[in-house]
């Protein structure tokens, strides 16, 4: 026994010396700063969405330098706010790992690593030779394209049939629907720049001579000039789905941002819709936004014209579906005046500010963001006048996974809000009822507060009357309560910890309205180009 202790002590103490000996040496990728390859003591945003330590940013801002980061893509570092949430998330990985915390670094020593990596970039600019430019050219020989000839048509109003927008949504993530929105064909790496070099550098190839000539006119300073590159943009976008990749380069979007917050209603109107056909394409929603889009998007929210503010809408709605943007969005300060739009005398825009908050409070993050701002009673009061009832249910849903949503929801007496419309039966739809009920049972989880809540506002009844009239889905949600009601602590952790891994995987959300979205495939959400 003496011996086998001693070897059962041996390998545990080698283990715990080697665990925490190595897991210092290997911090995540993303605790790294991009530029000085440190663990970042004091991370922030930047306007195109990556993060960085705070002291490279300034010194890189202070030497008028853009590094070319790995993904081939180059940081707008306009507008710094502070990343209160990978920060926690890297002191809590030093104190597990047994890691040291990190220090601000010096700023000496960062500025002599951005120097050097001037030095290379500048290098790298000096060895594209002419020769190597001319080779280019004979390695790709120009292929003709016929240019778009059609005029731009009046917006499609994609509101315009009696689907609900929830119904697109779960559409969009059929395998089989053509929807240039989530389900694209990823034509070109978004991490490969060379080829976005030869389009700029290239004048022989089709391609290239075109954004040349959009480039042109976007930079001019004569507003009429603006105006025709932008309507031409649109118009090549709108009808030619290969383009919204092939024109998806740095000089479009680096020519095509400044004119978003136009004050010349024509420039910016089309200026925003391009953007929004650019979008479509899944491989150009990362790019969009680390080319520093975001803020401006805001500002056309707050204060642009009014068509304007509706392209706005879809285009954070658009760039919100790809899950490497959302916490990005919710950071640069879309979260607020998407709420403000909610109220917006335009249809669109309100339809695509609500879609666009359901896709961000899919994340963590934005969810407890929303509680901060106070949205909870708006949201509730919304649904009691039938104001986009269905959509925002399904926002009050998402906010009712956090701790933090479902206690404001409970604080601001959602419970006898949501029975009292099951009470009332006066629904727009079937899929808004069963939003209402999904939205009880989200409250449900886990809180002996909601028994009594819903003991007080008598809705064992009204979900017993569901769990016999109701859809399928109505019915298993009212099952699910009235069991959860019935049962005791013990039984609650099981019911709950299925319903969490039911939200965290979008399924309770995404798959609500699969009865309902089988009624129409024709009219997808946001599929249309402006």
């Amino acid at each position: 026994m003496g011996g086998n202790g001693k070897h059962r002590w041996k390998i545990s103490f080698h283990r715990s010396s080697s665990h925490s000996k190595l897991e210092p040496k290997h911090p995540p990728k993303e605790f790294l700063c991009p530029i000085s390859g440190s663990l970042m003591s004091d991370p922030v945003v930047v306007a195109s969405g990556q993060t960085f330590e705070r002291v490279a940013v300034q010194v890189c801002t202070d030497l008028k330098f853009i590094p070319n980061l790995e993904d081939g893509s180059r940081p707008d570092f306009s507008t710094v706010i502070p990343n209160l949430a990978i920060k926690t998330t890297i002191l809590n990985w030093c104190d597990k790992s047994g890691t040291q915390r990190p220090h601000a670094p010096d700023y000496a020593s960062v500025e002599r690593v951005v120097r050097e990596a001037m030095a290379a970039a500048q290098e790298d600019r000096i060895r594209v030779s002419e020769r190597e430019l001319l080779k280019a050219v004979a390695d790709n020989p120009p292929v003709i394209f016929s240019h778009a000839a059609t005029e731009l048509g009046p917006r499609v109003n994609h509101f315009n049939s009696g689907s609900s927008s929830e119904e697109s949504v779960i559409i969009a993530a059929s395998p089989g629907t053509p929807l240039p929105l989530t389900l694209r064909p990823t034509c070109f790496s978004s991490s490969s720049s060379s080829s976005c070099e030869i389009e700029i550098q290239n004048p022989s190839v089709p391609a290239s001579e075109e954004e040349e000539k959009l480039v042109k006119k976007m930079k001019s300073n004569e507003v009429f000039e603006q105006e025709d590159g932008v309507v031409s943009l649109r118009s090549i976008t709108k009808n030619r789905e290969e383009a919204r990749v092939s024109l998806c380069t740095p000089r479009i979007l680096s020519a095509l941002r400044p004119l978003i917050p136009s004050r010349y209603v024509v420039v910016q109107v089309n200026a925003v819709a391009s953007l929004v056909n650019l979008s479509l394409e899944k491989s150009n929603k990362v790019r969009i936004v680390r080319s520093g889009f975001v803020p401006y998007l805001v500002d056309v929210l707050k204060g642009g014209f009014s068509e304007s503010q509706e392209h706005a809408a879809g285009a954070l709605f658009s760039l919100a579906l790809n899950d490497d943007n959302k916490m990005a969005i919710g950071v640069l300060g879309a979260l607020q005046p998407l709420m403000h739009a909610l109220r917006s005398e335009s249809e669109l825009t309100r339809h695509d500010s609500a879609l666009a908050l359901y896709h961000l409070t899919l994340v963590q993050s934005n969810r407890v963001k929303l509680v901060k701002l106070g949205v909870v009673p708006t949201l509730l009061s919304m649904v009691m006048t039938g104001n986009l009832a269905s959509r925002v249910l399904l926002i009050l849903c998402n906010l009712a996974v956090s701790m933090e949503g479902r206690t404001a929801m409970l604080d601001a007496n959602a419970v006898e809000c949501l029975v009292g419309l099951l009470r009332g039966k006066e629904f727009d739809s079937e899929a808004t009822r069963e939003n209402c009920v999904a939205a009880l049972y989200a409250l449900s989880h886990g809180s002996l507060r909601f028994k009594g809540l819903a003991k007080e506002a008598r809705a064992v009844e009204v979900l017993r009357e569901i769990e016999e009239t109701g859809t399928e889905r109505a019915r298993e949600k009212a099952r699910r309560v009235l069991q959860m009601m019935r049962t005791v602590g013990d039984d609650e952790d099981q019911d709950g910890s299925e319903f969490d891994s039911l939200f965290e995987s979008g399924g309770l959300a995404r798959t609500r309205y699969r009865v309902a979205g089988a009624r129409s495939t024709t009219n997808l959400v946001n599929t249309t180009t402006f």
